[in-house]
């Protein structure tokens, strides 16, 4: 596991929302799709509402890698299938961020949406 440097955890952990822009397998980028991002202990997770079969969780399959922009960050990133013992961690860091959004955060809760839980680390 790859570890955040200085303060971009906290600058994209505290973001809103967060731009992902995974590979292609020739190397380019596809084009961005705005999502929230959460943190747990010291990891940052996205997850798809449409789960494993949602278009840019696909897209992320192909090369695992990408780049996300949040907070003022640019990184390039790998994205990590997470574990299910990882899961209770980030449903509790939607509740907290985003729980103001009551009708759209139990989306991210299903058990679709956890399946497609990406750890994001820095490359």
């Amino acid at each position: 596991m790859t570890d955040w440097k200085g303060s971009d955890l906290e600058k994209i952990a505290a973001a809103q929302e967060l731009d992902l822009a995974s590979e292609r397998l020739n190397g380019t980028l596809r084009d961005p799709v705005t999502m929230w991002v959460v943190r747990s202990g010291d990891q940052l997770y996205v997850r798809s509402v449409k789960g494993p079969g949602g278009p840019w969780y696909r897209g992320t399959q192909s090369r695992h890698q990408g780049r996300i922009e949040a907070g003022g960050v640019r990184q390039d990133v790998t994205f990590h299938q997470a574990e299910p013992d990882e899961y209770p961690g980030v449903d509790a860091a939607y509740r907290e961020k985003y729980g103001h959004y009551t009708s759209i955060v139990e989306h991210v809760l299903t058990e679709r949406a956890r399946a497609s839980t990406l750890r994001l680390e820095p490359r």
